[in-house]
């Protein structure tokens, strides 16, 4: 019989786990590894950015989550993430949920626990798109009107329907349930 200890339980567990201090990668389960396609030293003390599409959805997210953190430091949403070990000359996105806490609202990016899940099986990237698009689909998706997500991506809510008149270009929607629709489809 194993003897059960935190480590083991950090390890084994269903959902991806990375403890982080300053937005670097402190400790990571085999989950994120596997997700990520990663070594272990390719993420232990390197920036959550190796982990994103752009530079600058990095430093967007990094500002929406300090705005957006609840009274207990809580925070979650879906975002395009990509795959450390693609084809040469490509990236490998995919739809991930991610929550976590920090340990100090005052301090968001100080240290926190962060879970990652997943999401392609039930959420493929059909098209390819901009940054701005992907953060815009992963704000539909949850429900929000152009005045919500313009309040949150700190842009007009024009700005937000020229982006999602583009989504519904290229996915071929001619409603915004039918792209959400389409977003979520496999």
């Amino acid at each position: 019989m194993v003897e059960l200890d935190y480590r083991i339980a950090f390890d084994l567990a269903p959902v991806g786990l990375v403890l982080s201090r300053h937005r670097l990668m402190v400790d990571c389960n085999r989950l994120v590894l596997d997700m990520f396609g990663a070594r272990r030293d390719e993420l232990i003390h390197q920036s959550f950015e190796v982990l994103y599409p752009s530079s600058a959805e990095f430093e967007r997210t990094g500002q929406r989550i300090v705005a957006s953190l609840d009274a207990e430091g809580r925070y979650a949403d879906d975002r395009v993430m990509k795959r450390l070990h693609a084809a040469p000359g490509q990236q490998e996105l995919f739809w991930c949920h991610v929550s976590g806490r920090a340990l100090d609202p005052e301090d968001p990016h100080a240290a926190g626990i962060w879970t990652f899940e997943d999401l392609s099986q039930k959420r493929r990237i059909q098209s390819d798109l901009t940054p701005r698009e992907r953060e815009i689909a992963a704000l539909l998706v949850e429900g929000l009107t152009s005045k919500l997500i313009g309040r949150r991506l700190g842009i007009s809510p024009r700005t937000v329907d020229v982006y999602r008149a583009r989504l519904m270009r290229k996915y071929e929607a001619a409603t915004t349930p039918e792209l959400v629709n389409r977003l979520l489809s496999r």
